[in-house]
């Protein structure tokens, strides 16, 4: 047996960030320290990632902008696998090494201090996959760069982006659990079992525990050309924008006996399918006087459904071979969101209309998100939110961030979150514009 499941967070987050190069279906440092919003308040040369219909907002003195990169990463692990790993690795290091050490010199001539060790490993490992029940472990990242160009007929934005979620999952089988305990609490059942072994091989006890851990990574990356343009409607000025986009996705399906159970495999060719397809995202702003602005958004307007590798896994107790797969929804996400502003602050609240979809064995979100900004020099922003999912399903956060811009050209954003459910995460984004 190999160690068993080497998820820590840290390890499923590097998977994701460095499989999409590539959270939110953007990274947008700014309104991400504003509690995920940006549907009204998303400056011109990042309106591509979030309401492409402001990339038409650009004022008349400004410039090409360009966006390399912005970066973001969250992870949740409520559950505390990280403090627990070690743990179970050396747990399950410690019966194997009992299993495959065990003779029948030992059982005839020392089957007391056999029977104590073999008993006391069980009941450790048995420990620990009950405690493992139910836990999963969760990271999302996002990355884009853009290159906005703003004009008076049509302002245009070519961009690429990528968001991915990774969720490590446990499926601990209760026969596993009864057989652990029957050693652990029987001396006869633990001598017939240590015998067995010492005679037959340690895949006579090993063939009994069949419990399942799950991978699955999703990697979406976006690359297209948003179009944006402002018309005057009875004296209010209303934009609107679309996005037309190439959508490359990747899906990955790891699924394993938790006994064999190894996190880099998560990244294998092996467990993986990916898709090319057509998308498109849309959006409308309005100004309601001089202070007020609303927006609404659609991402991903075409709906799409697409299948995992089905990965089989065989029952070593039943013989029984079982197929997993898995389904990973991208549905249209509408947004609403209302803005106020003047020179020195900016207020902002966005709510999901639709839910967030993603793999068909995980729950649906629906996000608001709270943000407010406030310009005490014209080279720094100060930005604070908070962002809460309705359906339960996905950790309320709190969010926070700082923006420099030295002579206006040079922009760095920074902000981070922390949450419950130890949830936290980090973006930065850096901009230039000409």
């Amino acid at each position: 047996m190999k160690k068993i499941i080497r998820l820590s967070v840290a390890a499923i987050a590097v998977t994701v960030a460095t499989q999409a190069s590539a959270a939110n279906t953007w990274a947008e440092a700014r309104n991400d320290a504003m509690g995920g919003t940006g549907v009204a308040t998303a400056n011109y040369g990042s309106a591509a990632f979030i309401n492409p219909a402001l990339l038409a907002k650009a004022q008349p003195e400004d410039d090409v902008t360009v966006i390399l990169p912005s970066v973001s990463a969250q992870i949740t692990d409520k559950d505390n696998l990280q403090d627990e790993i070690d743990r179970i690795n050396d747990r399950v290091d410690y019966y194997d090494d009992v299993v495959d050490n065990l003779t029948l010199q030992q059982v005839l001539l020392n089957p007391v201090g056999t029977l104590n060790q073999f008993q006391g490993a069980a009941s450790e490992l048995a420990d620990e996959l009950d405690y493992l029940r139910g836990k999963t472990a969760s990271a999302n990242a996002a990355a884009g760069i853009s290159v906005a160009i703003p004009n008076d007929v049509l302002s245009v934005a070519f961009i690429a982006k990528g968001y991915a979620h990774a969720r490590v999952s446990t499926s601990i089988d209760q026969q596993d659990l009864t057989y652990l305990r029957s050693i652990q609490n029987s001396d006869s059942v633990a001598l017939f079992e240590a015998g067995k072994a010492a005679l037959l091989g340690s895949d006579e006890i090993t063939r009994n525990l069949n419990s399942v851990a799950f991978g699955r990574a999703a990697i979406v990356s976006d690359y297209g050309i948003a179009l944006a343009r402002q018309f005057d409607f009875g004296g209010v000025p209303v934009s609107f924008g679309v996005t037309p986009k190439i959508q490359k996705t990747w899906l990955y399906n790891y699924t394993a006996s938790i006994y064999d159970y190894d996190s880099d495999d998560l990244r294998s060719s092996r467990y993986r399918t990916d898709n090319t397809g057509f998308n498109v995202d849309a959006g409308v702003a309005a100004d309601l006087g001089q202070n007020w602005t609303v927006g609404l958004t659609g991402q991903n307007l075409v709906s799409r459904d697409l299948d995992t590798k089905s990965i089989e896994v065989r029952n070593g107790r039943t013989g029984e071979v079982v197929n997993y797969k898995d389904t990973y929804q991208i549905r249209p996400l509408v947004t609403a969101g209302v803005a106020w502003h003047n020179d020195l602050v900016t207020v902002t609240a966005d709510g999901d209309l639709t839910e967030t979809k993603g793999f068909k064995s995980e729950g649906n979100s629906q996000f608001v998100g709270v943000g407010a900004e406030v310009r005490p020099l014209d080279w720094l922003a100060m930005r604070a939110g908070f962002r809460a999912d309705v359906k339960d399903n996905e950790s309320n956060v709190f969010t926070a961030g700082v923006g420099f811009a030295p002579f206006n050209r040079v922009h760095l954003d920074l902000t981070g979150l922390v949450g419950e459910d130890d949830t936290w995460g980090a973006g930065a984004q850096l901009s230039l514009t000409f």
